[in-house]
């Protein structure tokens, strides 16, 4: 039996109307699920949100939410078991992938629980030191920061459904503003399992979270000044929202975070075989197959110096080769299928656009040796790799494949000129989410920090002395900025408190120094 899944409006389970989309398993092409938010009245879901959950958090302290961000986090994590089947059945997640999603969620949504707790019993954050403003010690100037009076919208992409909520919900609440989350219907089943579990266990306070399963229909029409909306997806579509006339109108706060062509470098210094070496290696193989390639910061374009190039693709190839691909419920396999048709339709397009100018080493656009797979079912997609025939390659540059799909580029070495040309060509991806480097020399780190930082969000230096502790350059971190310039969607997410003043109006207050103090004390 097909289950109907629900939107949370206005603290009730509201059955949508009319045409219903389907969710699908991507192993099977079995229908799971099917929904609509056809007659959902948006604007009065955004109004409960902004009149019942934004004075009831804002009333609480730091905290108060933490506490709140905590037992979110418990609950989640008591029923993770469920939630990594539903992972596997919906998204085409490895055990590994799902726990990689929903261990994100309650991981960050931990972490900011104890910012909270730091923070204490307070409603205000002061930012940096008060001013004197004249010659006379008692006025003074002093920066605070408190929550809007609107709600949070998020509206996120299908790669994540767990993780995706968590991050977002953990910095919105801890600063005291209500969500509205939609998650990507496609992989909705998750993120409806965690939303049904908050909200049968009552944690939250009335109207701190509203739910839409499904299309988000003319919500963006009922925005106003004091709301944000944080976005996951497409460059298109974070245009489209930034362009809509009511955020336009209301200049209403928008964050994107979309499209990004992530770049590792294997710095000039290394040698086959150390442990610099097999860390880029181990990483670039991790990232071209986890969640079958499908994430925001899995790396895209690898730069090889020149004369590694054939050695690289050997090795590389080799590692990658050692996937085993099929069905995602079983053990042994490491990648399961993309997550939806429309996806490997989307993938195999943007294949044949590398394949035009670069040559393939691994992987030929087919569904490969599968595991546990009869017959032609699922969205399966064997990894590729491919080599780029020079540096400045306008596909490699110009289209993410938004898949297990990486191509090496060759570039020379010795000399300012080469150290620019590499730079250059990293910075023709537009702008990104993270980019690498592996190499233990000091010179050629600061060359990457200082040429690619500009257009990137966040940067990494793998070497020998982090070979073994390093996450990868693909996990998003709660301490650490989330987002990128340019391409990447040119927002922020999470980094610590940054991520949490998003939420919040930052206002200049001037007086008598010993009244201001008393006010946020």
């Amino acid at each position: 039996m097909t289950n109907r899944l629900l939107s949370y409006v206005c603290d009730n389970w509201v059955e949508g109307e009319g045409d219903l989309a389907q969710l699908v398993n991507p192993t099977t092409e079995e229908v799971l699920a099917e929904t609509t938010t056809g007659g959902i009245d948006f604007g009065a879901a955004l109004a409960h949100a902004r009149d019942v959950g934004g004075p009831a958090l804002r009333d609480m302290t730091f905290a108060e939410r933490g506490k709140l961000l905590q037992a979110m986090a418990s609950e989640i994590h008591k029923f993770r078991e469920e939630l990594v089947d539903l992972a596997i059945a919906n998204g085409g997640n490895t055990r590994g992938d799902a726990k990689f999603d929903i261990d994100g969620a309650t991981g960050t949504l931990s972490w900011y629980a104890k910012l909270g707790e730091k923070l204490g019993d307070r409603k205000i954050l002061v930012d940096g030191e008060s001013s004197q403003l004249t010659r006379s010690p008692k006025l003074v100037g002093q920066h605070i920061y408190q929550p809007l009076t609107g709600a949070a919208v998020f509206i996120n992409a299908f790669n994540f459904p767990a993780w995706g909520f968590g991050e977002k919900a953990a910095t919105a609440i801890l600063a005291g503003m209500p969500v509205v989350t939609k998650p990507a219907t496609s992989t909705a089943v998750v993120a409806y399992r965690i939303a049904e579990l908050l909200a049968d266990a009552c944690l939250m306070p009335k109207g701190t979270m509203t739910f839409l399963c499904g299309s988000a229909g003319d919500m963006l029409d009922h925005l106003n000044s004091q709301d944000v909306v944080a976005f996951t997806g497409s460059s298109d579509t974070g245009a489209m929202i930034r362009s809509h006339a009511a955020v336009v109108r209301n200049n209403t706060r928008v964050n994107v975070e979309a499209d990004s062509l992530n770049a590792a470098v294997l710095g000039a210094d290394v040698e086959h075989g150390s442990d610099t070496y097999e860390m880029f290696l181990r990483e670039v193989a991790k990232d071209v197959t986890q969640k079958a390639g499908q994430k925001c910061t899995a790396i895209r374009r690898v730069f090889v110096p020149e004369g590694l190039v054939a050695q690289v693709r050997e090795d590389l190839a080799d590692r990658i080769a050692e996937t085993k691909v099929g069905d995602p419920g079983l053990s042994e396999v490491r990648m399961g299928p993309l997550a939806t048709a429309r996806q490997l339709r989307d993938v195999k397009a943007g294949v044949d656009r590398l394949r035009s100018t670069c040559e393939v080493v691994l992987g030929d656009g087919g569904r490969g040796s599968l595991v546990g797979v009869d017959g032609e079912k699922g969205f399966f997609l064997s990894p590729m790799l491919l080599v780029a025939p020079s540096l400045d390659c306008a596909e490699v540059h110009g289209f993410e494949v938004f898949g297990p799909v990486a191509t090496i580029l060759p570039y020379a070495t010795g000399g300012a000129d080469s150290t620019k040309a590499l730079i250059d060509a990293i910075r023709m991806g537009g702008g990104g989410l993270v980019s690498s480097i592996y190499t233990d020399d000091v010179e050629i780190a600061r060359a990457f920090v200082t040429g690619a930082g500009p257009y990137h969000g966040r940067l990494t230096i793998g070497g020998e002395k982090v070979a073994e502790h390093s996450p990868g350059p693909g996990a998003v971190l709660p301490m650490m900025v989330h987002g990128g310039p340019g391409r990447a969607g040119g927002g922020e997410e999470l980094g610590g408190l940054r991520g949490v003043t998003h939420f919040m109006q930052r206002t200049a207050v001037q007086g008598y120094s010993p009244l201001l103090e008393k006010l946020w004390a």
